[in-house]
């Protein structure tokens, strides 16, 4: 794909969008499972979309909010495949956050947790930061010309 020339298509964009939050679900399921499901006997949504569960005051929200920073740390590594462009990283990440904060409210109300917000901003963070920085990597890469050079 050549990346001068920007087309706008919007069927890709919303495509790109759904499998970004898929597999920040997915990998936040993962996380969840590792570290949360460990601890309770039984795992439900309530852990993912529910504000109450991210506190600091239990050895269990520790791990649901070491489980959102894996994930979203996983999501930048997802935004190199899948969106591919550093200056696309902070929407799409603003992008997925919002939409979680959606299903949060519709989930469980508003959240009125200090901590459910200094989590979820610097997953954001985290996810478009890092995200950048690894399409950015990507980006400058060399365009390797050995083989030209080695036939004429």
């Amino acid at each position: 794909m050549f990346y001068g020339a920007m087309v706008w298509d919007p069927w890709l964009i919303v495509s790109q969008i759904v499998c970004l939050q898929c597999l920040y679900y997915l990998s936040l399921g993962v996380a969840m499972a590792l570290l949360v499901g460990t601890r309770v006997p039984r795992l439900t949504l309530l852990y993912f979309f529910d504000f109450a569960t991210l506190t600091p005051r239990t050895p269990t929200g520790w791990c649901a909010i070491a489980s959102f920073i894996l994930a979203a740390v996983a999501g930048a590594g997802f935004m190199l495949y899948v969106i591919e462009r550093a200056k696309k990283c902070l929407d799409f990440a603003a992008t997925l956050y919002i939409i979680h904060l959606f299903i949060c409210i519709v989930y469980g109300g508003w959240p009125a947790s200090i901590t459910w917000w200094v989590v979820n901003i610097t997953g954001l963070a985290i996810m478009a930061l890092l995200g950048e920085y690894l399409c950015i990597r990507r980006e400058l890469k060399e365009i390797p010309i050995s083989r030209l050079r080695a036939s004429v």
